[in-house]
């Protein structure tokens, strides 16, 4: 194309395109935006250090609350020691009436009972026969409590069999529970001599617990 016909297109195109204005509010807008940049470019900068204490300070924020969060989740998901051993104790006499295994000696007699333990366990457990309180001695064996061997003395009362557990106290044992009940057995618990004696039957808590303390108050033997 020569640069007459050039001029020619040229001057058509002025002559024949339809020309529109912008609206206002887009000059508004395109206003308002280099305002805003030139606010911007023009606002004070923080120093170097005050960005970095800012930073610093979000960060730490964050860790601590993700570590606090990861605690409370942690500890609220973990049963405490005394929950664990009701809840194995309970186990514990649940499984020897299942499987009818109460006792691997079964005697009224506590020079029967008391006996058989030796030198199947590192300690002597006391035996007490309580027939003449209305709950006789039915036998012992042995049972796995809080990550040991322990002893299971058990006793009746009418229709209802009590398991005892006993073993030594630990140094770092908790203060025992006086009573809890959990579904549907009554547990109380007790320390004597450097014992720790765990007791679990379906018995009704006040009948459950004059047991304890008929165990507490008789001689050990």
């Amino acid at each position: 194309m020569d640069q007459h016909e050039d001029t020619e297109l040229t001057a058509l195109i002025k002559a024949q395109a339809k020309y529109y204005e912008a609206p206002p509010s887009l000059r508004d807008r395109i206003s308002a935006s280099l305002d805003r940049a030139k606010a911007a470019d023009t606002a004070p900068k923080p120093s170097r250090w005050a960005a970095w204490r800012q930073g610093w300070g979000m960060g730490l924020g964050f860790a601590f609350g993700a570590i606090l969060a990861v605690g409370i989740m942690f500890f609220s998901g973990m049963p405490g020691q005394q929950d664990r051993i009701v809840a194995q104790v309970i186990d514990g006499h649940v499984r020897s009436l299942m499987v009818a295994h109460l006792s691997d000696v079964t005697s009224s007699d506590q020079h029967t009972v008391k006996p058989w333990f030796s030198g199947k366990l590192d300690f002597s457990p006391p035996v007490q026969d309580l027939t003449a309180q209305g709950f006789p001695l039915v036998g012992g064996r042995l049972d796995y409590i809080d990550e040991r061997p322990v002893a299971a003395l058990v006793y009746q009362h009418r229709l209802h069999t009590i398991n005892v557990f006993v073993w030594p106290v630990r140094a770092n044992a908790q203060t025992l529970l006086d009573s809890a009940s959990r579904r549907g057995m009554n547990v109380t618990a007790w320390k004597d001599n450097g014992m720790q004696f765990w007791a679990v039957s379906d018995l009704n808590v006040k009948d459950l617990q004059r047991f304890s303390q008929l165990l507490r108050t008789q001689p050990k033997r």
